[in-house]
């Protein structure tokens, strides 16, 4: 089953459109999702989630067409997006128990399993806690709702190489039994290199390439020059591509 399926998504802003994005990302899979800032990155996800309101297109989640199918979604989905809101000064038990209200299937057993795994001690603030443990606090609540989606803009980002290593050794784990699929956006090409199955470059508002890694990096050889002797690394496509858009 696919866990997200987007068709023609396009929302226009003054200065910006997203301009008629289609992807798909299958279940049991990690997708990494580029380009520079502004390409429209965090745009798709917020059009995924119902953010904002796309101007066409349409959005398939789990099987279900969102948003009509949104309330039921939302019950499988797990999402960061950006920096993490919450009150600094709140305990983690006390967000965790507001939060298990919004869901159906809250499994509270799971819930002191996946706190204990990544270490995360429910009487401490949020303010104590590293940017790296943040993630791992909502990824924890994620998959005590039973999570099936997760949708992450830039989850990496400012952590320091142990803490990022972590996670995405977690990112594998959680799509190891093929039932949990992500979809998240980074600057940091190598974390792809180690995580991801598949690879969505956006640049300028317009999905320039997507498919499995091997073959996303394969339908830019000719980006290569004489004295490159092997494959491109997703950091040279990017880089390259952006230039040559600028020359163009």
């Amino acid at each position: 089953m696919r866990a997200l399926a987007v068709e023609g998504l396009t929302k226009a802003y003054p200065r910006f459109t997203l301009d008629k994005v289609s992807l798909t990302l299958e279940q049991g899979r990690i997708m990494g999702l580029i380009g520079k800032n502004g390409a429209g990155k965090s745009t798709l996800l917020k059009s995924l989630l119902h953010l904002v309101s796309p101007d066409a297109g349409t959005i398939t989640l789990l099987g279900r067409p969102f948003p009509e199918g949104e309330l039921e979604s939302r019950q499988e989905l797990g999402v960061v997006l950006g920096g993490i809101d919450f009150y600094r000064h709140k305990r983690l038990d006390a967000i965790t128990a507001v939060t298990r209200r919004f869901y159906r299937r809250w499994d509270e057993k799971a819930c002191r399993r996946y706190m204990e795994a990544f270490e995360l001690d429910g009487r401490k603030r949020v303010g104590e806690l590293s940017a790296g443990m943040r993630v791992k606090y909502l990824i924890a609540l994620a998959l005590s709702h039973g999570a099936r989606l997760f949708l992450f803009d830039e989850p990496t980002s400012g952590l320091d190489p142990v803490s990022r290593d972590e996670l995405l050794e977690l990112f594998r784990a959680l799509t190891a039994g093929g039932e949990r699929s992500i979809l998240f956006s980074t600057h940091i090409t190598s974390d792809l290199d180690r995580c991801a199955d598949d690879v969505a470059y956006l640049r300028g508002g317009r999905l320039l390439a997507c498919g499995e890694k091997a073959e996303f990096i394969r339908s830019f050889r000719h980006l290569r020059t004489p004295e490159d002797r092997d494959e491109l690394s997703l950091e040279e496509i990017m880089v390259r591509a952006e230039r040559r858009s600028v020359h163009v």
